[in-house]
């Protein structure tokens, strides 16, 4: 590609309009937009399949600002370029998705263009990105997502997948240890579609990088597997094209380009200050940095003529002719493979197939009963046998957390074509590759053991934030590990969890709770969930004797209700709702009636119409106790002031777990005491 002024005419139009948006937010950061600007500009315009007036056409390369501090950067190219906003239905408005105005209004209340990207929050962002090391991360788990997708689909004539994932990350993005993890697993991979874009300036916000990152970068990423290219200038617009067309053209690893910029490239102020790097560079260094950019001093939010332009020529005609030349494929794709062509669509949609739930499981009543990762596993397997961009896998864990699909193969270096994942122990990164594999359709679970949420807590609250449906596997779920102790037995996960707004957390009691459970959550298009399960046995409850498992819809239901009015609501989740069926049966025979609540997803039960939850939870009855193998925390809200929790109000121990079930109070004997004492208090 040749360059001319017109190219440099462009390139700072990104930068002078990322001045000028953060000196009138007086907040934001500068400097990277600025030393980065080129690189964007080249990879946008030379190589990014990236049609503005469909931003999401499925085989579009994906395109992410790990470091997400630099979001004027991806604001300004989206405004250049015309980007179209998308609808909720995943129709293309006639409106830009950011106008010149968003830009005045960067980082104020409701725009379009807030401090960091936020996917759904402004089209073309394709990732939440802020915390940093999440958004390569994320990358990662797209470029999975492609390779798999072009395994899936791609039929000799059709290649209906193919396309690249392009991230911009920092210095930063690379000390965070997420990063390391998910470029471990991509090496290991190879994967031939992923270019990571290293802004390697020298600085962070304590100053130079020597003050604690000193190591070679480019070598740790050969060690992981990758192919390290390196560009002496930022500005050098011909380098920049040699590297991405390297990329392109020499397939087979994951490639790491390694940039040397300059932070705040143009402004006055000595290199790496904190105003070029974190704050707003104030009119005097405006002023300077547009001298050197020969732009009109106090010209602020120039477009001039012929950048749009420049965008529309070589981005918008490359990009509109690859998205209409495969609408015509996926036209004759959809003749000759309607079936797949029909998945590919709903896929898209976040649709299910046709009998996706036909071999669900039903369990019998069995007393001894199974461990519900056991019965999960075999409703995962039924599931996945008619949801076929069902994908996902464990933290090393599969033979522990059941969740391995016996009936497919799993990804290995250059066959991506399976959908177990082998995430190695890296819980971190595996919550953020799933993130990724969700963004681009596919639908992803995780699984580790519910301790280790701890480790993947990070991508499950930006799966929240970003409202992708993917799927977390905890098992191991309490002081039921027993003998592995106090390190591995969870006690304020799950409150902790709950508290992440618009995650939905699943604790089902028996077997076919479990079902129901995943009856729930296969529907979901925007909502994550969290699918809490036990190691240890618990009882198949008959169910000609007690209400239908389907009450798991509603979050909580009435399983077991007293003859007439009850004294005492007993309200279980997962394995303690048999406790507190058998402790209801010793209240029975004292003359005291009891109801029954499970509850296995809060989240659900709050959606509920008042009515119903006060047919389950009646205001009349005061007396109320909560048993749970967890931190109590937040369980008032459902028992009331006169209420109760038997739950856990330290870390747990080693030994058999009978013995720690008699040491914190998980005995029927302690919850019929605990009901009685509720009982007489609420007399009072």
């Amino acid at each position: 590609m040749t360059h001319d002024s017109t190219d440099w005419l462009c390139i700072n139009t990104i930068r002078t309009l990322a001045m000028d948006a953060v000196e009138q937010a007086h907040s934001g950061h500068p400097g990277a937009p600025m030393s980065l600007a080129p690189v964007a500009y080249q990879l946008w315009q030379q190589e990014l399949r990236f049609d503005p007036t469909r931003p999401i056409w499925p085989n579009r390369d994906r395109f992410v600002l790990s470091n997400g501090h630099a979001s004027m950067l991806l604001y300004a190219l989206l405004h250049l370029t015309g980007s179209r906003r998308v609808t909720a239905d995943y129709g293309t408005e006639d409106q830009v998705a950011i106008s010149l105005e968003d830009i005045k209004k960067f980082r104020q209340l409701d725009s379009s263009t807030p401090g960091h990207p936020e996917y759904r929050w402004t089209s073309g962002v394709e990732t939440t990105t802020g915390p940093l090391g999440q958004g390569v991360s994320n990358s990662v788990g797209m470029a999975i997502a492609g390779r798999w997708l072009a395994g899936h689909f791609n039929r000799p004539g059709f290649e209906m997948f193919d396309y690249d994932v392009w991230a911009i990350c920092g210095d930063g993005d690379l000390m965070e240890g997420v990063a390391s993890e998910a470029a471990s697993l991509a090496g290991h991979l190879k994967l031939p579609n992923l270019c990571w874009v290293y802004d390697s300036n020298r600085i962070s916000i304590d100053g130079s990088t020597d003050l604690a990152f000193t190591e070679d970068v480019g070598k740790r990423f050969e060690a992981y597997g990758w192919r390290v290219l390196h560009v002496a200038d930022a500005n050098d617009l011909d380098a920049l094209s040699q590297a991405f067309r390297t990329f392109k053209q020499d397939r087979g690893l994951p490639t790491l380009i390694i940039v040397t910029t300059q932070i705040g490239y143009g402004a006055p102020k000595k290199q790496g200050s904190a105003s070029a790097h974190g704050e707003p560079l104030g009119e005097e260094e405006i002023k300077g940095a547009k001298r050197k950019y020969g732009w009109p001093e106090d010209a602020k939010f120039l477009v001039p003529d012929g950048v749009r332009e420049r965008f529309a020529e070589r981005m918008g005609e490359r990009g509109r002719k690859l998205r209409t030349d495969w609408e015509a494929k996926y036209a004759e794709y959809q003749k000759q493979f309607p079936e797949l062509a029909d998945h590919l669509m709903k896929m898209q949609r976040r649709e299910l197939p046709e009998g996706w739930d036909k071999e669900l499981p039903v369990f019998p009543a069995d007393a001894k009963g199974v461990a519900t990762r056991e019965s999960s596993g075999k409703a995962l397997t039924a599931l996945a046998k008619h949801y076929p961009w069902l994908v996902g896998g464990s933290a090393d864990l599969n033979p522990s957390t059941k969740t391995y699909l016996s009936f497919s193969g799993a990804m290995k270096p250059g066959d991506h074509s399976g959908r177990n994942i082998h995430f190695g122990v890296r819980e971190h990164a595996m919550g953020s590759i799933i993130n990724g594999l969700a963004l681009c359709k596919v639908r992803p679970y995780s699984a580790t053991f519910l301790i280790f949420s701890e480790y993947e807590r990070p991508p499950i609250r930006l799966s929240a934030i970003m409202e992708l449906p993917s799927i977390h596997i905890f098992t191991h779920d309490s002081i039921g590990l027993g003998e592995d102790g106090p390190t591995h037995q969870p006690v304020e996960q799950l409150p902790s969890l709950r508290a992440i707004p618009g995650l939905i957390v699943m604790r089902p009691a028996d077997a076919n709770e479990v079902t129901e459970a995943w009856r729930v959550i296969a529907p979901l298009r925007h909502e994550p969930v969290v699918m809490v399960l036990t190691r240890q046995a618990v009882p198949t409850l008959d169910r000609t004797k007690y209400a239908p498992a389907s009450g798991v819809a509603k979050g909580a239901y009435v399983l077991s209700d007293s003859k007439g009015t009850p004294d005492v609501i007993l309200i279980g989740t997962g394995s303690e709702v048999h406790l507190c069926l058998q402790a209801q049966e010793q209240l029975e025979a004292q003359g005291v009636k009891a109801r029954v609540v499970s509850m296995p997803s809060w989240e659900l039960f709050e959606r509920q119409d008042e009515a119903y939850r006060e047919q389950v939870l009646p205001s009349s009855v005061r007396a109320r106790v909560a048993v749970e193998k967890a931190a109590t925390f937040g369980w008032e809200r459902w028992v009331g002031l006169r209420g109760a929790v038997v739950g856990m109000r330290s870390f747990g121990a080693s030994a058999p777990l009978k013995a720690l079930q008699q040491k914190f109070g998980f005995t029927v004997d302690n919850v019929v005491k605990v009901a009685r004492d509720v009982i007489e208090q609420a007399k009072k």
